[in-house]
C-alpha cells in the first residue's frame, strides 16, 4: 500500500448476513458507489482494496446524533455542509454513473416519472416487507387495522406527483449517518440505500428522520429549495403539495417495518413483564397515528389494545 494509503485508521468492510431487509437496495455493491461518487461528494470516507480486502477509512469523530440528538437543532456549520451534500447529489444523474445495479433496465422508471419511483416503492413495502412476512405476522397487523386494503390506501393518498428530474439519492440521511471530526467537518457514511430518483424524496427521508425543530425544518425546506433550482431548475416543482404527502408515505412505510421490528424484538426475550408490551404498545400507537392519515386507520387503536395484540401474538 502506498505510504499515503497507510496513514490514518481503516477499518476492514464485510457485508451483513441475516438481516432483515425493509427497504429497496439499486446498487449492486455500497463500495463501488462510493468508489465512484468519491471523488463527486465531499465527506465520503475513502474505500480501498488490499488482497481482496475491503477498507475504508475510520473518521476519528462522533455521530451527528451524539453531539446534537434528535429533536435539537443542528448547527449553522454543520447544518450548511448537509445543504452542500444535496447539492452534490443533485449533480449526480443516473446518465453519469456507470456501475452496475441491481433493478433490470425496464424496471426502472424514466428520469422524471416520480410516480413510478414512489410506486417501486409501495410495491417493494407490499410485497417484501408485509406480503413475505404475512404468514407470521398476519394476524398481530390484523389487530392493529392494517391489511392489503392499506396499500390501496396509500396509493390513492400519494399519486399525482409532479415530475422532478431524478438524481443519485443516499436516501438515509439521519442523524447517526453523518459523523462529526474534530474539525467540525462532516462525514456521511452508510450508502446501502442508495438511489436515483426523484430528489424531493430525499428530502422528505431526512427531515422524517432528522426531527429538525419546526423553525430549522422550514429553515431546511427553504434552502433545499433555493440550492436545489440553482444548480437544476424544476427539481422542486410541486414541492408544496408534494413534500407533505412523501413525509406521509415514509410514515406509513414506518408501521410495517416498526411493527415486525417490535414484535421480533419481544419474541423470545426472557423479560416477559406487562410494562415490556406497555412501552412497545406506546410507541406502536404513536407510529400508527403519525400513518392514520395516509394509510386510512380510523380509529388508531389505543396503546393497551396495542400492547394486548403484541401479547397475543407473542403467546402464539
Amino acid at each position: 500500500m502506498p505510504e499515503a494509503r497507510r496513514q490514518g485508521r481503516w477499518k476492514c468492510r464485510e457485508p451483513y448476513s441475516e438481516l432483515l431487509w425493509f427497504d429497496r437496495r439499486c446498487f449492486s455493491s455500497e463500495e463501488q458507489l462510493v468508489k465512484a461518487i468519491g471523488q463527486r461528494i465531499a465527506g465520503i470516507p475513502e474505500i480501498f482494496e488490499v488482497s481482496g480486502t475491503v477498507l475504508q477509512r475510520f473518521i476519528e469523530g462522533e455521530t451527528l446524533g451524539f453531539f446534537h440528538p434528535s429533536g435539537t437543532r443542528v448547527p449553522d456549520g454543520l447544518f450548511e455542509q448537509i445543504v452542500t451534500l444535496f447539492s452534490e447529489l443533485l449533480a449526480v444523474r443516473p446518465s453519469t454513473l456507470a456501475i452496475e445495479r441491481i433493478c433490470k433496465a425496464d424496471d426502472r422508471p424514466l428520469d422524471g416519472d416520480t410516480d413510478g419511483f414512489l410506486e417501486g416503492l409501495i410495491e417493494f413495502s407490499e410485497l417484501r416487507v408485509y406480503e413475505q412476512n404475512a404468514e407470521r405476522f398476519a394476524s398481530l397487523f390484523h389487530a392493529l387495522g392494517v391489511d392489503a386494503d392499506s396499500f390501496k390506501r396509500l396509493r390513492k393518498h400519494v399519486s399525482g406527483l409532479q415530475k422532478r428530474p431524478f438524481c443519485l439519492l443516499h436516501a438515509d440521511l439521519h442523524r447517526e449517518n453523518f459523523i462529526v471530526d474534530p474539525d467540525r467537518r462532516l462525514w456521511t457514511i452508510d450508502w446501502e440505500l442508495a438511489m436515483f430518483g426523484d430528489p424531493l424524496y430525499d428530502l422528505a427521508t431526512h427531515l422524517y428522520l432528522m426531527r429538525y425543530p419546526l423553525r430549522q425544518k422550514k429553515q431546511m425546506e427553504e434552502e433545499w429549495r433555493t440550492t436545489v433550482e440553482k444548480i437544476r431548475p424544476g427539481s422542486s416543482n410541486g414541492m408544496e403539495v408534494d413534500l407533505p404527502r412523501l413525509i406521509d408515505f415514509k410514515r406509513a412505510q414506518s408501521v410495517f417495518t416498526d411493527v415486525i421490528r417490535e414484535a421480533l424484538s419481544l419474541d423470545g426475550e426472557s423479560d416477559r413483564h406487562p410494562r415490556r408490551f406497555a412501552r412497545a404498545g406506546a410507541k406502536l400507537h404513536r407510529i400508527l397515528e403519525a400513518a392514520a392519515l395516509p394509510l386510512g386507520l380510523d380509529p388508531v387503536p389505543s396503546p393497551g389494545r396495542i400492547a394486548t395484540a403484541l401479547e397475543r401474538w407473542d403467546r402464539e
